[in-house]
């Protein structure tokens, strides 16, 4: 059981900074008996809650906290909010924890069994990079994770990607933890792109290569008010390859059927930079800087990011579905 300073029983001390744990659960009673306490311990200490669930996740959570307690907490439907798990930490996490004071507490279930092996990546990723985005401040942070539809390999993930583990054995701390691991293992290079023309652009074809993203999203059929959102997409990537990637860069744009997951267009950009903080564009940039928000931008706008920062390269690929 979860208590409201952290977990009591178990040996492991929730930290004064953050205290990140998954919650590896069997069945729905193991689910709501460990999740409705955590968020009315909070409740009940004055903390800050937001809870973000998939779908009828969500929907069990709000019914057995009751139409009190569910209205005392910052309730997201996950499938939406995290449908890029690249835009959670910038779009969710972040934003609720600085929009607070002292402790706040956080469910978050980025990983279930609908999410594409592309998806996957990114949510592992994701996952692992919520240690470093949240260094020093005080949160405690919550992700389940469903052992009988997920694979024991990913199980195996979120002991990696979690110092904390709350399973059948009760809460203690991860014997296999080693976040910085997971994220050079998910740094992998992408599928290579279908046989499309490459667009290479510099400083003065940046408004072309615009152009040329919509204008091919449009003849793939996206609709009319997502265009928008593949202009500023592509429009940063392309400005931040020729500011910080060599000067210029190749963008190739078509189209992706997927039977499962329905049609997306999508965009790549290759240059000659190196990307080394993947941490960039994640977390939200401070509102007195200038600049830092155009790849902050395109985790927002885009429903799937994945880059690759190789030694002398960076390709970015995203999907607009």
């Amino acid at each position: 059981m979860v208590s409201s300073s952290g977990i009591d029983g178990s040996g492991v001390r929730e930290s004064l900074g953050l205290s990140h744990q998954a919650l590896v659960y069997r069945n729905d009673v193991d689910y709501l008996n460990t999740i409705v306490p955590f968020v009315r311990d909070g409740i009940a200490a004055g903390e800050p809650v937001a809870v973000a669930l998939p779908g009828v996740r969500l929907a069990a959570v709000r019914r057995a906290l009751g139409t009190s307690d569910a209205t005392a907490v910052h309730l997201v439907d996950m499938a939406e909010v995290g449908r890029n798990p690249t835009g959670i930490i910038g779009g969710l996490l972040r934003p609720f924890a600085d929009g607070h004071t002292g402790h706040v507490r956080l469910v978050g279930e980025p990983i279930w069994s609908d999410r594409t092996s592309t998806e996957y990546l990114a949510a592992l990723e994701h996952e692992a990079l919520i240690n470093d985005a949240f260094d020093g401040r005080r949160a405690t942070i919550l992700c389940p994770y469903d052992a009988t539809t997920l694979a024991p390999s990913i199980i195996a993930d979120a002991a990696a990607t979690h110092p904390e583990l709350i399973d059948e054995h009760g809460p203690h701390a991860s014997g296999t933890y080693a976040p910085a691991g997971v994220v050079a293992g998910c740094n992998r290079p992408l599928t290579p792109p279908p046989d499309v023309p490459a667009f290479g652009f510099d400083l003065h074809t940046l408004a072309e290569a615009r152009r040329y993203a919509t204008a091919h999203a449009e003849c793939y059929g996206i609709a009319r008010h997502r265009l928008e959102d593949v202009a500023v997409v592509v429009g940063e990537l392309t400005a931040n390859s020729v500011q910080h990637g060599g000067g210029s860069g190749t963008l190739r744009v078509w189209r992706e059927q997927d039977p499962d997951d329905g049609d997306s267009v999508v965009c790549q950009v290759d240059d000659g930079g190196r990307h080394t903080d993947p941490l960039a564009g994640r977390v939200p940039p401070p509102p007195d800087r200038l600049g830092g928000r155009g790849l902050f931008l395109v985790n927002r706008l885009s429903d799937l990011v994945r880059t690759h920062r190789g030694s002398d390269h960076t390709a970015t690929r995203v999907w607009f579905r």
